[in-house]
């Protein structure tokens, strides 16, 4: 077994799989070439020999560049990992100093999450670990998984329905619908709204997609009504400012209804109508297990917004 895998590796350049992985990345010989202070004709030659040696295309020319072949796609998702713990074992110290740390943390989660989450963070960080950044990038549920396969985020934060055999995932807090609106032009005879009162107004909804149709309308629907939604927006940002102002009503995760609540001068209330619970989850690469300062990152999440002591046990 030892000679197969010896002779197998003396035929292969594993050169190749950096510059493989910096086109994967960048998705352009020039820009790849760049990345890595080398001539373009050297990464042109180098994306020849990976080719070659694994026959397929790996990459194709499109309007917007390299586009990676499903084959690519397969080889990033193995590699990738494997890339990571050969950096870590090569480079990782014994022990992680926050006080002395000179570190990027790249971490994937939504503009809602980001404004809850990320102010208390860098508050932390201040204080624990001044050379340590912060690069946050826009993620989904539906992206978060491939993101971390490709090195571009190194931690995830969102709701994970699912985690594969190769991703590690560890819950943070749990969050509900709630409704938010100006008391002074959204009239309720009580502190909560009633379902007359849901949905005698106009609605302000976030989508991923944009769309005028989102979770809260199909509840409504199961029970043959109907809101009126007025305006849909992919993010969060925009949304209070319209509610402040109009008589309007927003229906978000009772997290950022709070942070509207708190800044805005707004009021929050309880659906009118049952919805489930979500659970808000860390999520990241079992490649990365061994790293200390992830680890330490991650706690530093945990004792912030952990429901209780043992969600300190999954890290």
């Amino acid at each position: 077994m030892g000679n197969i895998i010896e002779n197998d590796f003396r035929r292969f350049d594993l050169n190749l799989l950096l510059t493989f992985r910096a086109l994967l990345e960048e998705r352009s010989v020039t820009r790849a070439a760049q990345r890595l202070f080398l001539g373009q004709p050297a990464v042109s030659g180098a994306l020849k020999r990976l080719r070659e040696t694994l026959g397929d295309e790996l990459f194709v020319r499109t309007p917007q560049g390299m586009a990676p072949t499903p084959r690519a796609l397969e080889l990033a998702r193995q590699i990738e990992p494997l890339l990571q713990s050969l950096h870590q074992a090569l480079t990782q110290s014994s022990v992680f100093d926050p006080a002395h740390a000179q570190r990027v943390f790249r971490i994937g989660l939504s503009d809602s999450l980001e404004v809850l989450l990320m102010p208390d963070i860098m508050t932390r960080l201040a204080e624990k670990a001044p050379g340590v950044k912060v690069i946050a990038r826009s993620t989904d549920s539906t992206r978060a998984a491939a993101m971390l396969d490709d090195g571009t985020i190194e931690l995830a934060v969102g709701v994970f329905r699912e985690c594969v055999p190769w991703q590690r995932r560890a819950p943070l807090f749990s969050w509900r619908f709630v409704s938010v609106y100006n008391p002074r032009l959204v009239r309720t005879r009580r502190k909560r709204l009633s379902m007359d009162e849901f949905l005698r107004h106009r609605h302000i909804l976030t989508s991923f997609s944009a769309g005028l149709h989102g979770f809260i309308d199909e509840r409504l629907e199961m029970q043959d009504l109907k809101r009126n939604v007025v305006f849909s927006s992919s993010n969060f940002a925009t949304s209070p400012f319209i509610v402040r102002r109009t008589a309007a009503i927003a229906t978000v995760p009772d997290f950022i209804g709070r942070v509207w609540r708190d800044t805005l001068d707004l009021a929050m209330s309880p659906l009118p109508f049952d919805v489930p619970g979500y659970e808000v989850s860390l999520m990241w690469a079992a490649a990365r297990d061994q790293d200390l300062g992830l680890a330490w990152l991650k706690r530093e999440f945990a004792d912030a917004f952990g429901m209780n002591g043992d969600t300190h046990t999954a890290f």
